[in-house]
């Protein structure tokens, strides 16, 4: 990194203006201007920053405040920073993805862990059942409660699924 005086500043700024261009503006000519002039050959432009699939872009972006107290609440309501979540969903916006944020897919393991739990549990007891052994525990009735149970989280996981898909392509949920 490296710092020119006030002065330099000054008179950079002043050469931008007379160019009705904004100081930025004014060093990107000037940068792409050097690169056009080099010979390329002799620079391995190989081994830049990000070419082992690493973020490597900085991107600045002006947000009305409206849209920036939105993206804060979006972000903190997934358990993201404000940035992480604007580049989880740009990147999904280009690649059509619907990624699951990290408490989101954890919460889906929880609920598959679980039914997992119940399956194996029912599968004992029919197979004590079907063996003709005695099965005490769950009578018919119980066994209607767990199916109605293992229904409805089916039907909410499906209902989560599909408003996560959703809130990637509009920006928020329902």
């Amino acid at each position: 990194m490296t710092w020119v005086s006030e002065e330099t500043k000054a008179r950079f700024a002043a050469v931008a203006r007379h160019q009705g261009l904004s100081d930025s503006a004014l060093l990107k000519r000037l940068v792409d201007l050097m690169l056009r002039s080099t010979d390329p050959a002799s620079y391995d432009v190989s081994n830049t920053a990000g070419s082992d699939g690493t973020r490597s872009t900085r991107l600045t972006v002006r947000l009305r405040p409206d849209d920036e107290t939105l993206l804060r609440a979006r972000a903190a309501a997934r358990g993201m920073a404000p940035a992480t979540y604007l580049s989880v969903l740009t990147r999904a916006h280009l690649r059509s993805l619907a990624p699951l944020p990290k408490e989101e897919l954890l919460a889906l393991k929880r609920s598959v862990s679980e039914l997992g739990s119940v399956g194996r549990n029912l599968n004992q007891i029919a197979r004590a059942a079907n063996q003709g052994d005695r099965v005490a525990g769950p009578g018919r009735e119980e066994f209607r409660a767990m199916l109605r149970i293992c229904e409805s989280l089916r039907d909410h996981v499906r209902a989560l699924v599909a408003a996560n898909l959703r809130s990637w392509e509009r920006g928020h949920a329902d």
